[in-house]
């Protein structure tokens, strides 16, 4: 039987300032998406309230917009994805091997507290299977508890956008919270790479974590050898 992957995508549309666009960074989802393709696995998209999912317009630009984003982005089909997107409540957990936190900064305001996304990322995690993000996609995973009442990520090794790349990008004064603290408040092992903007990428056993958009294909990739 063919694995599933779960990704989730953000339904936001733009910073505290509703004059500023953000959303879905899509070469992250399509990035890792290629990757399970071409294994054949069965895919989903599911965001926190389901339908829409914006896009970052930043992402759709050269040099950011890469041969598999744009080619999403030709593909009525797959952009039709996007338009409407799976809700917390229309997934069953069980049916799901992995799922896949992307990123944007869109996903700082919708993922963290959405307990839908709690409840499946702890179920499948509970049942032995693996949770995975990439970038600003480990917001997802800051106040997931497990059933004993522990955090998720506490005393574990993962890596997300880190806030040098935050202040490097010239972004870090819209950012509603510092997410590499968060996670350190949190007790998590924060790893980067020694280098900004790389692909850089950590697996824990079953929890797996890419630093920016240019590790979505190496966490894809570990997720991958996992299964």
């Amino acid at each position: 039987m063919a694995k599933r992957i779960l990704h989730v995508v953000s339904n936001v549309a733009h910073y505290a300032d509703p004059t500023q666009p953000t959303g879905l960074w899509l070469s992250e989802l399509t990035h890792a998406y290629d990757v399970f393709a071409e294994k054949r696995y069965g895919q989903t998209i599911v965001s926190p309230l389901g339908g829409v999912s914006p896009l970052e317009p930043r992402a759709l630009k050269w040099p950011l917009l890469d041969a598999s984003a744009k080619a999403w982005l030709d593909d009525p089909n797959r952009m039709a994805l996007l338009q409407a997107t799976a809700a917390p409540d229309e997934i069953d957990p069980t049916d799901f091997d992995a799922i896949y936190f992307t990123g944007g900064h869109a996903v700082m305001w919708d993922f963290p507290d959405s307990e839908g996304l709690q409840r499946i990322t702890r179920s499948i995690w509970e049942r032995g299977g693996i949770v995975s993000a990439v970038c600003h996609g480990y917001c997802g995973l800051l106040n997931t508890r497990l059933s004993d009442g522990k955090l998720l990520v506490a005393g574990k090794r993962l890596t997300g956008f880190s806030w040098t790349e935050e202040v490097l990008a010239g972004v870090a004064k819209k950012m509603p919270y510092n997410a590499e603290a968060e996670m350190k408040a949190r007790g998590v092992l924060y790893k980067k790479a020694f280098l900004p903007f790389v692909s850089y990428a950590v697996a824990d056993g079953r929890l797996v974590t890419g630093q920016n958009p240019w590790s979505a294909k190496a966490t894809a990739e570990k997720v991958a050898s996992l299964l």
